[in-house]
């Protein structure tokens, strides 16, 4: 029996305003800190953000999230 290995699909998200918002992948040769920083010209928020995850769907996607920092305490 042969192994198949199939590459995970990356996604990102972040919350504004209460609700998530998906980010597809700009391009798979960056990182996610060079994601973020790609997208930080469209999400002035993604500067003072961190980066957690993956978290593994059970469809295969690898879903990142960035987080920001910004408002809060402690």
């Amino acid at each position: 029996m042969a192994i198949q290995v199939i590459g995970a699909t990356r996604s990102f998200r972040m919350k504004k305003n209460g609700s998530y918002i998906n980010i597809e992948d700009p391009n798979p040769e960056f990182s996610p800190d060079e994601v973020m920083s790609f997208m930080s010209s469209k999400y002035p928020e993604l500067t003072t953000s961190t980066i957690s995850g993956p978290e593994m769907k059970e469809n295969g996607d690898a879903v990142y999230e960035f987080k920001t920092t910004v408002g809060t305490k402690g």
